[in-house]
């Protein structure tokens, strides 16, 4: 992804020592996807601007996640009809007159905060710290501290979903104690990791200990559905300020950025992916923690903020645009997430080997073989090889793969000074619309998906192009244990 100079695309885990986001879900409970909302879309936009009767129904709220919020409403439903107002209704020009009047802007997100804001959980991080045998760092073993974030329980069984570089503390220590709290609770107790999604920047979490009743599982949404300008309320801790809400927007629907964390390169560049761009104030600990629309459903998980300011101070803040994890991400990764066994699950493959290598020193005297684009090649070996100005050339083909069973084929290998070329092989040029040159543009296209979603692939060998669909199959799906 291209950045702005000046400008720092940041995890808020990275951000000095104050974490992104945490959350967790665990178990094999049914989703909370039934919970009736708390107010409809329709209904918010057909009153926004009309003031509302403040007090508050006689009847208690709801506690259970699958029971609809029948008296204590969000703003649409309550909507006093006798309320009087210096100006007509519709108009935000003046002042409400009525004492403790609201709008049902106003209304909808008090609403949402007081009934989804138990599900909320702030997860801080400890590292086992080295001792000093000379006692001269005031330290002698112990705990050190770490990074903070938020999360939200996903489920009755107390699982909790947030982001794997909340709970592994930017990617550099999967040993690191989690601890969570709830808002009505006074001490925090240690969670266990259930699951673990990299690649996603996804993980799930599950408390030890707890007590049941502070379990307040929020409704998961659908992201899909999505459209620029509804309404975005985020939820978490910035800056270790915990329970803290803002308010915004959707901005974008399908941006395009680097999330998570490559397990090939090793590096904490992550894999291009889509992603909810929002306007809501995201902040260094507001990662892991939940965007919400206005009938109280997650729409997204908060991971990513750009900071211009970032890159002078190294501490990331607000610049109006920040990033969530699409929930139908989390939702398809969910049930491998609760029978990973604290193990990492990968994003999914389709079977094809990169076919053009070259050379590199492993800094310890040897030489490996890194994947490189076909811009590598002179206009000469393109034209005499028969090859595309770019796209992604396939060196080998796993049998019985999604790809093998779709008819790739790989080439025959050639070395050459300084590395190897397969020739002979497809070279896919697109997949489901979107250019293709390196392995990581091609995970694009189907990190987001699940067994039986099809991949469509522009493909050429020997200057002719053919059409190919690829299914993914459970084949196309793994878990490795926790390194």
């Amino acid at each position: 992804m291209a950045r702005a100079t000046n400008t720092l695309l940041i995890t808020a885990a990275v951000a000095a020592v104050v974490g992104i986001g945490v959350g967790t879900t665990v178990g094999r409970g049914s989703l909370p996807g039934a919970t009736q909302p708390a107010v409809s879309q329709t209904q918010t936009n057909q009153a926004a601007n009309q003031p509302i009767d403040s007090t508050p129904p006689a009847s208690p709220a709801p506690t259970g996640t699958d029971t609809a919020p029948t008296e204590t409403k969000p703003a649409a439903q309550n909507v006093a009809a006798s309320a009087s107002t210096s100006a007509p209704a519709g108009d935000t020009t003046q002042p409400l007159s009525e004492a403790g009047a609201k709008l049902q802007s106003e209304s909808n997100t008090i609403a949402i905060v007081k009934q989804y804001e138990p599900g909320l959980v702030y997860v801080s991080t400890e590292s086992a710290a080295r001792p000093d045998p000379f006692g001269q760092m005031g330290n002698q073993g112990g705990q050190s501290s770490g990074g903070v974030g938020s999360g939200f329980f996903v489920d009755e069984s107390g699982d909790i979903l947030t982001n794997y570089h909340v709970v592994t503390e930017g990617g550099q220590n999967l040993g690191a104690t989690i601890k969570v709290r709830v808002q009505s609770q006074k001490n925090p107790v240690e969670a266990e990791i259930i699951g673990l999604a990299p690649q996603y920047d996804l993980a799930l979490i599950r408390p030890k200990n707890i007590d049941k009743t502070l379990i307040k599982p929020i409704p998961l949404g659908d992201s899909s559905t999505l459209e620029v300008g509804q309404k975005t309320v985020a939820m978490g801790a910035p800056f270790g300020f915990d329970f803290s809400v803002s308010e915004g927007i959707v901005s974008s629907v399908d941006r395009l950025i680097p999330i998570g964390f490559n397990l090939n390169s090793g590096s904490g560049e992550g894999i291009i992916q889509k992603a909810i761009q929002t306007d809501a104030a995201i902040n260094p600990g507001n990662s892991g923690g939940p965007l919400l629309d206005s009938t109280g459903r997650i729409i997204g998980i908060n991971t990513q903020i750009i900071s211009p300011a970032g890159a002078q101070s190294g501490v990331g803040q607000s610049a109006g645009v920040g990033f969530a994890i699409p929930i139908n991400t989390a939702k398809n990764l969910l049930p491998r997430l609760r029978e990973a066994g604290g193990g990492l699950v990968l994003a999914p493959t389709i079977g094809v080997q990169p076919g053009l290598l070259a050379q590199q020193s492993d800094g310890r005297g040897g030489v490996v073989n890194i994947p490189v684009n076909l811009n590598q090649l002179t206009d000469q070996a393109k034209q005499q090889f028969k090859l595309p100005d770019s796209g992604l050339l396939i060196g080998k083909v796993t049998p019985g793969s999604p790809a093998a069973n779709a008819g790739l084929k790989g080439g025959t290998e050639r070395k050459f000074q300084g590395g190897q070329i397969a020739l002979g092989g497809d070279v896919i040029v697109s997949a489901d619309g979107n250019p293709v040159s390196d392995t990581s543009d091609l995970q694009a296209a189907y990190i987001g998906k699940k067994a039986g979603d099809t991949i469509k692939l522009e493909v050429e060998n020997g200057g002719k192009t053919r059409n190919v669909n690829v299914t993914l199959d459970q084949s196309s799906f793994a878990t490795l244990p926790r390194l």
